[in-house]
């Protein structure tokens, strides 16, 4: 059974997609751009600024079901130059200053509205000890 998440906070899906979707005691963010949720523009004219504000979104859908940042596991930035990978990273930083979660990071030819920066990410919803 899955939940499908939708905030005002955060960009409406521009394609057949939901922002986020809880399942298993986790919540799969949809990767997010650098999108004022109220304007629907592109944010920021480098690395540093979108990151930014893509990070603003994903705390918004996070904050739409009570989470924080902490609650983030797991996280896929895409960029198209990682000759930026430094911008990027300081302000990812900041966002995840105590125990950050997994991630990779991967340079694409070309992001959806010409954004230099999209994240998705995996956050548990609920907590259940492990069990060996």
């Amino acid at each position: 059974m899955k939940s499908i998440i939708s905030t005002p906070g955060a960009p409406a899906a521009i394609g057949p997609y939901s922002q986020a979707v809880e399942a298993g005691g986790f919540i799969f963010i949809s990767g997010q751009l650098p999108v004022d949720p109220a304007t629907g523009n592109i944010t920021g004219t480098d690395a540093a600024g979108q990151t930014e504000a893509v990070l603003k979104n994903i705390e918004a859908i996070l904050k739409s079901r009570g989470l924080t940042p902490d609650s983030v596991v797991k996280t896929t930035v895409f960029m198209t130059d990682l000759k930026e990978f430094q911008n990027m990273n300081e302000v990812y930083a900041r966002f995840f200053a105590k125990n950050p979660p997994a991630r990779a990071t991967i340079e694409v030819k070309a992001l959806p509205k010409a954004a230099l920066v999209e994240i998705e990410a995996v956050a548990v919803s609920a907590y259940a000890p492990l069990t060996r």
